[in-house]
Formats: structure tokens, C-alpha cells, sequence
């Protein structure tokens, strides 16, 4: 598993003032909600034959791996930007509707991903409790979940409780339909010593296009 970390040299890092400012003196988090357009993704998955959620979850694992700044870390009181970010999510148990933690191994490779994810899912998903792989997830993984019970306008966590997290929290919403195509609810929470609004919106800007384009990161 890639865990590797590249440690950034602070006193000569673009950002060094504004990490300060934001942990410092402001310490301060901000979330943009969009309606994002599924619609070629959604059905190029489907015709596949395979399940939508994991392929959002390879999706925003890759585009993560596309900006640094989103992989920014601190471990032993240095900061460095981890290679890749592995996905962290939550298993909703039907029988007593509770929810525990897992998560996949990232792979660049889409079908080794979605592999991954899938032996998860068959090893795991009926283990209940908080942790349901008994392995905790690594350093480097970041949160990323669906609520497809709610279509919601925005979703606004409490994130960054831990003085030192600085990955961005993903979360989607309940796929609904708007003038003949399907769209999904997005939400993306950062940590503003990391990142501003121009890098989020850079990354909603890939994010929409890779769903426009999905046979260039599906394969197919």
C-alpha cells in the first residue's frame, strides 16, 4: 500500500504564510456544495454492469492524487504531501440501519480499484460495530461518503476537530433529475490553510468533466 510521504520544507513553501494565518490566527474550514452532472458516467457504469459507488470513490481518490494540496499532512510535527489518499467511507448496514467505518486501497487502475473495493465489501460489510475492516485505515485516507436518502442544497460537517487534519471531506447526495439529465448533490469541505476557493474549484471543475468523460478514466 503507498503511504508514502514527501515532507515539505516550510520555510520556503508558497503557502507558509497562510498555513500560519489559518491555523493560527484564523483557524478556519470552509464547504462549497454543487449540483454535479452524472448522467454519461452513471450510465457508462451501468452498462458495464457495475456499481456507481465505487467508481465515484475511485474517481475522487484520483483527482486528489492531481492536487497536492488536498494531501497535505502532519505527522510528527512536520508537514509533507502524501503520494495518494486512500478513500475512508461508511458501510450502512440494513438490518439495524447502523453504519461502520471502511475503507479500500487506492490503486490508480480503475479495475484493480473497484477489485479492491468489491473483495472489501464480500470480506467485511456484515461486520457491525465502528470499524467494520479490522484494519484501521491509514494515515493517509481521507473522508468520502454518499447520503442517498436526502437531495440535499448543502451539507456543512463540523470537520477538523483534530487540530492536524487537513484532507478534504466529500459527500454526495441523492441522485435526482433536472431538465432530462441526472444530477447529484456534491458537497466538498476543506481546510482553509491548505487550500483556497480557487483549488476547490478547480478540482469541481475535473470532477464535472470526468463525469462528462467517463470512458477516459473507465476504460471501457
Amino acid at each position: 500500500m503507498n503511504t508514502q510521504l514527501h515532507l515539505i520544507d516550510f520555510e520556503t513553501w508558497d503557502r507558509r504564510p497562510y498555513f500560519y494565518y489559518f491555523t493560527e490566527m484564523l483557524p478556519t474550514g470552509f464547504s462549497m456544495s454543487v449540483e454535479i452532472d452524472m448522467t454519461e458516467a452513471y450510465h457508462l457504469i451501468k452498462k458495464a454492469g457495475k456499481k456507481f459507488f465505487p467508481a465515484y470513490l475511485y474517481l475522487t481518490a484520483k483527482l486528489i492524487t492531481e492536487q497536492p494540496e488536498f494531501r497535505v499532512a502532519k505527522t510528527a510535527d512536520q508537514l509533507g504531501y502524501y503520494e495518494v489518499l486512500h478513500p475512508s467511507y461508511a458501510c450502512f448496514h440494513e438490518d439495524d440501519k447502523t453504519m461502520s467505518n471502511m475503507w479500500t486501497e487506492y490503486d490508480p487502475d480503475f479495475e484493480v480499484f473497484y477489485h479492491n473495493y468489491m473483495e472489501d465489501q464480500k470480506r467485511y460489510s456484515g461486520n457491525h460495530g465502528i470499524l467494520a475492516k479490522p484494519e484501521l485505515p491509514p494515515p493517509n485516507s481521507f473522508m468520502v461518503g454518499m447520503v442517498p436518502w436526502t437531495q440535499f442544497t448543502s451539507y456543512s460537517p463540523v470537520p477538523y476537530a483534530k487540530a492536524d487534519y487537513y484532507f478534504p471531506i466529500l459527500q454526495a447526495g441523492r441522485f435526482f433529475q433536472k431538465e432530462g439529465r441526472k444530477m447529484m448533490p456534491f458537497s466538498i469541505t476543506v481546510h482553509h490553510a491548505v487550500a483556497d476557493g480557487y483549488h476547490v474549484g478547480l478540482f469541481l471543475e475535473k470532477f464535472q468533466d470526468a463525469m462528462n468523460h467517463p470512458e477516459q478514466w473507465i476504460g471501457l
